[in-house]
């Protein structure tokens, strides 16, 4: 009797550290999974599943991610306030939500939940990409596409109400990885066909080697976005995104910038211009564009149709460099001048323009360009909250603001 009893004990213990899915019990907060798990709770120091199929919750802690974690179609990843992951950067790693999964990370404003890495050394890590079901206009006004970020995966739905989660108060540093295929990269936050249900707010890219910010389409929208020190452009978007309620975007460029925003709609006429309300675009001095020469150094740039209704818009900081000319806006074809700048899709106004060249005219590098706009004085920085949201390392990142 005693030796099956022993023979039980062994069995349990086993079965309780190969399967990801046995329930133990940690003494505080009642049931929690075994590392590797794909429901439950993690317990704190353990790696995130690199596959997530069911209800997994996070709660504050520290936590590695490594390689790719999906978050599968019908899946939840909840994530507390409080939790730090530090993502390897030994392989190609990044946090991604598929069609149809969720992210509900809700950080606070003195316990955000951060993704960093060891080293700190930007484009270290792929970032945070969310795929969602709302619709997008891409190339020939192809109602999908295949993704960019090394993943090929197709994206584009029907429902632009669809949520894919929240996301408050959440900061990526050091992410934006450039792929080694020579085409795909990732940003700090990559938005693919994302619904409007999907709330983002509060949210931080710190020093990555990509955009901070990218839209791929989708109806979604966002407010108080910090993109901080971002290698190419602060804020960018592409496939007709359309949101329609975001408001105070706040970037600053320092050692390696290109524009501060990107727009382009994948060259369709037809499509819905996004509203933002309250945008500072600051650039330091130090800022150079990663490419000796480039015109990337303007900064709002529109192209191949893209279009943006932007109000109460401060920029300071861009200079001449490199014998190009820097803008506060710069329209690159005559395409998107004649269909959607003279059709009033693009506006930025008022506008305050500082500290910087050219003041007074936009900017067109083809040929029937000519519009000019009056300084603003009226129009102030962007407020947004100082904390431990917006602080790396003891830096203030809105600091640019007061």
């Amino acid at each position: 009797m005693k030796t099956n009893l022993l023979t039980l004990l062994s069995l349990t213990l086993l079965l309780s550290v190969s399967s990801c899915t046995i329930e133990v019990n940690d003494g505080t907060d009642g049931t929690v999974t075994a590392p590797g798990a794909t429901s439950g709770v993690l317990p704190d120091g353990s790696k995130l599943p690199n596959l997530i199929t069911g209800n997994l919750t996070v709660k504050k802690g520290n936590y590695t991610l490594e390689g790719i974690v999906k978050v599968a179609d019908g899946a939840t990843l909840t994530i507390e306030a409080g939790a730090n992951f530090i993502a390897s950067t030994a392989t190609t790693t990044s946090l991604v939500v598929l069609q149809g999964g969720k992210l509900i990370a809700t950080g606070s404003a003195s316990e955000p939940i951060v993704f960093t890495t060891a080293n700190k050394t930007p484009g270290g890590w792929g970032g945070i990409t969310i795929y969602g079901k709302a619709p997008i206009k891409a190339v020939n006004g192809n109602a999908s596409a295949v993704s960019e970020d090394g993943n090929a995966i197709t994206y584009g739905g029907t429902d632009a109400n669809f949520s894919s989660g929240i996301l408050q108060y959440v900061r990526t540093e050091y992410a934006g990885k450039k792929i080694g295929d020579g085409t795909s990269e990732t940003n700090s936050f990559t938005f693919y066909a994302v619904g409007d249900g999907t709330i983002l707010e509060n949210l931080v890219a710190y020093k990555g080697t990509d955009d901070g910010f990218e839209f791929f389409g989708g109806t979604v929208s966002a407010k108080n976005l910090v993109a901080y020190g971002n290698y190419d452009d602060s804020f960018d978007w592409q496939d007709a995104w359309s949101g329609q309620n975001n408001s105070n975007w706040f970037a600053f460029q320092t050692v390696t910038g290109n524009f501060g925003m990107e727009i382009e709609a994948s060259a369709n006429i037809d499509n819905t211009a996004p509203k933002i309300s309250n945008i500072t675009l600051i650039r330091d001095t130090n800022t150079n564009p990663e490419v000796a020469g480039s015109v990337e150094i303007s900064a709002i740039q529109f192209k191949r149709q893209g279009t943006g209704i932007f109000s109460n818009v401060y920029i300071s900081g861009y200079k001449n460099m490199g014998g190009k000319n820097a803008y506060a806006i710069l329209i690159q074809d005559d395409a998107t001048n004649t269909n959607q700048v003279a059709t009033n899709k693009v506006v930025v106004a008022p506008l305050n323009y500082l500290n910087s060249d050219n003041t007074g005219v936009w900017g067109y590098a083809q040929t029937n360009g000519g519009k000019t706009f009056t300084n603003t004085a009226t129009v102030t920085k962007v407020t947004l909250t100082p904390g431990a949201w917006a602080t790396v390392d003891g830096v203030n990142l809105l600091a640019g603001l007061q």
